[in-house]
């Protein structure tokens, strides 16, 4: 198809969203990777799904595409320069594939002195396989894919022009999908990214990659030497709609959609984790789910559209942190308890709302032996012996593990925090633990004295409220409280019910360990089912928020 060309620069505008004025996000434009690091493309596809044709260009430090020409192609594929192989199946590879094959040569001839894009365009048809190129700020038209210095210097020869030129480790290609035909080829030596924008524009184009839907455009960020950082450029309540389906049902209530839709948003103008990738938020639980648009529902995108550019804050500052949980199990907890961290807006409450509402495997139940733990810890970097015994040592105010006490063979492993949820976690035999709301039976400390034991120490009560007691005279008692003073062989001791601060040990070690918990998370901020379960109640999602969130306002 023949290529459409556009030598002016175009300035996209976004809606702008006074509440995020103070945000990372810059023009209410959010960066969103989606493939980076470890999980980079030698080559990526893009294909029209609503739309026709794609520019080319960049995006400039205000997040404005600037474009420097356009194709009507349809399926076009970004991919690292230098040695390209494609394979008989249209797959693009640094390295010679088994069967048959075509190759792309690093080496070109390289014709300059244009004066912009479209004049480049025109010099390019004279030639056979030649295509324009930015390279360095200016216009060119490189001509061939040579596998040699000496077949390019040869090539320039029977031009009469030209330069031999080899494509540079920081370069990107553009092709014609499954084929050769080079379209574009773009390198500013790595300070700037290769950006691509549906020629539909931002604000209607749709975009399929790598089985997903998009909208909003695409920049490529190449390591030099190495793969393409595949990045999504896309308006910030366009993205919000592309998150809250991934992170809670379309069908559910209204007032649960907008609280979640608030938190994605303010999630998104505060975060900094990916500074180091030049892009805003990944596209996975490391920050949020987001895989464009494929499974947006007509609530979800209603939900977005009612809240539209209002975030959390607190202090009248944008809070940074407005984390969330699948379930709390009972209650949420402090960010210090979990993180280390006092923040003022992440403190625990007890949650009445959250066991209204259906929950799939609210209550679970997980057993380790006591081998498997002990290779799940060294596996884990921690230089521990054969595991012995395993227990809650400490909970926090709210009921939560606070401590858990590993004792082996060469003393005792104490961790805190969200580590004692994180530290069972174990891909090879397929366990964790879901919560920070659990109890541990087959271990405990050494001494019993402190806990709620009856007929010996395999028959732990779980709490007080509600338990009967005997006296001496013969009177029959039913307990009220969380403590109670008894009397045992070695004098009056006060016991406490589940839930306290104190250490609950459990019974005796048997060499295997079974954790039984509620809920699903870190504990920290709203319970997504919480919320759900107030919306089913009648809260609204300001009330939502303000009862998981400590002292904070929407707007």
């Amino acid at each position: 198809m023949k290529k459409l060309l556009l030598t002016t620069l175009l300035v996209v505008t976004f809606f702008a969203c006074s509440a995020v004025s103070a945000s990372a996000v810059v023009n209410d434009t959010v960066k969103v990777g989606l493939r980076y690091g470890s999980s980079a493309l030698f080559s990526a596809n893009l294909e029209n799904a609503v739309g026709s044709g794609y520019e080319f260009g960049y995006f400039d430090e205000d997040r404005e595409f600037e474009s420097l020409g356009e194709t009507g192609e349809t399926a076009i594929s970004m991919t690292a320069a230098g040695d390209i192989y494609m394979s008989s199946g249209g797959t693009y590879s640094p390295d010679m594939p088994s069967g048959g094959f075509r190759h792309m040569g690093a080496w070109h001839v390289e014709i300059g002195g244009f004066r912009d894009f479209e004049e480049a365009e025109d010099a390019a048809r004279d030639y056979e396989d030649a295509y324009p190129a930015w390279i360095d700020w200016e216009y060119v038209v490189r001509v061939g894919c040579y596998d040699s210095r000496s077949e390019a210097e040869d090539a320039a020869d029977d031009l009469g022009e030209g330069n031999a030129v080899k494509s540079s480790s920081t370069g990107v290609m553009v092709t014609v999908t499954q084929t050769t035909e080079v379209l574009f080829e773009f390198d500013c030596n790595g300070i700037l990214d290769l950006g691509v924008l549906p020629s539909a524009r931002r604000d209607t184009a749709i975009t399929w990659f790598k089985g997903y839907k998009y909208p909003g455009g695409f920049e490529y960020a190449r390591i030099t030497g190495g793969n393409l950082n595949v990045i999504n450029v896309v308006d910030l309540e366009a993205y919000v709609k592309g998150v809250l389906p991934y992170e809670m049902g379309g069908s559910w209530p209204m007032a649960a959609l907008e609280a979640q839709a608030v938190c994605a948003r303010t999630y998104a103008c505060r975060t900094d984790r990916h500074t180091d990738y030049d892009f805003d938020i990944c596209n996975t639980t490391h920050c949020q789910v987001y895989n464009g648009v494929n499974t947006a529902t007509a609530a979800t995108d209603e939900a977005v559209e009612n809240t539209a550019g209002e975030c959390l804050y607190y202090d009248r500052e944008l809070v940074r942190e407005p984390v969330y949980h699948s379930s709390n199990g009972g209650a949420t907890e402090d960010g210090y308890y979990v993180w280390g961290t006092e923040t003022p807006y992440l403190k625990g409450v007890e949650d009445r709302y959250e066991a209204r509402t259906s929950i799939p495997n609210y209550s679970w139940s997980v057993t380790y032996t006591a081998d498997e733990l002990t290779w799940i810890l060294q596996q884990k970097g921690y230089g521990v012996g054969t595991v012995k015994n395993v227990y809650v040592s400490e909970y926090t105010p709210m009921g939560n593990v606070y401590k858990v006490a590993f004792v082996h063979t060469g003393g005792t492993l104490t961790v805190k925090g969200d580590t004692c949820r994180s530290i069972f976690y174990s891909s090879t035999y397929n366990k964790s633990v879901k919560s920070l709301r659990f109890s541990i039976n087959g271990g405990g400390p050494a001494s019993t004295g402190d806990g709620v034991c009856v007929n010996g120490a395999d028959n732990q009560l779980s709490g007080l409220d509600g338990v009967a007691v005997i006296s001496g005279g013969g009177k029959i008692t039913t307990l009220d409280g969380d403590s109670a003073v008894v009397l045992s062989s070695s004098g009056k001791s006060t016991v406490t019910a589940s839930g306290g601060t104190a250490a609950k040990p459990t019974s005796s070690q048997k060499g295997s360990f079974t954790i039984t918990g509620t809920g699903n998370g870190h504990n920290v901020g709203m319970s997504q089912y919480g919320a759900r379960a107030m919306a089913e109640e009648g809260y609204d999602y300001e009330e939502i928020l303000e009862f998981y969130y400590t002292d904070v306002t929407v707007r």
